[in-house]
């Protein structure tokens, strides 16, 4: 049973990996991280740009944003073989800075060993699509 879980994991990766790479460069932020996300997440977020290596997300409040943040080396993990990210930022809707973590981590980056500051001081144009494509990881 064990055998064919490990099977079906690598089956659904490779199939991933495939659909990502014909995808158009400014859809293939917002479609990794509907997969990396899951569904829920994905559902109550929305990818708004991707700058150098890191990912900006905006979600719907700091509720959201705490709980991203600590799954966000999680996040980095899936992203990775798809997308050059070594961080993440999360901005609640609305505001116009990311939003600064509340943990005691505040001086590393959110899903990286490193010790540099969160935000990057470089701001770049390429903004994230919203057109959501059907790599949503289903229950199983």
């Amino acid at each position: 049973m064990e055998q064919a879980a490990g099977i079906l994991r690598r089956i659904m990766a490779e199939t991933v990996a495939q659909t990502l790479k014909r995808l158009p460069p400014e859809e293939l932020p917002q479609a990794a991280w509907d997969y990396a996300a899951g569904q829920a997440v994905a559902e109550k977020t929305r990818v708004v740009g991707c700058e150098g290596k890191t990912l900006r997300v905006e979600v719907a409040d700091a509720n959201w944003r705490t709980q991203l943040y600590s799954m966000a080396p999680q996040y980095v993990a899936r992203l990775q073989p798809y997308l050059a990210v070594e961080r993440i930022e999360f901005e609640i809707a609305g505001s116009a800075q990311p939003a600064q973590p509340t943990s005691a981590k505040r001086g590393q980056i959110w899903g990286t060993k490193s010790s540099q500051s969160l935000h990057s001081q470089e701001k770049g144009t390429h903004e994230g699509h919203r057109k959501r494509r059907s790599l949503r990881r289903r229950p199983g």
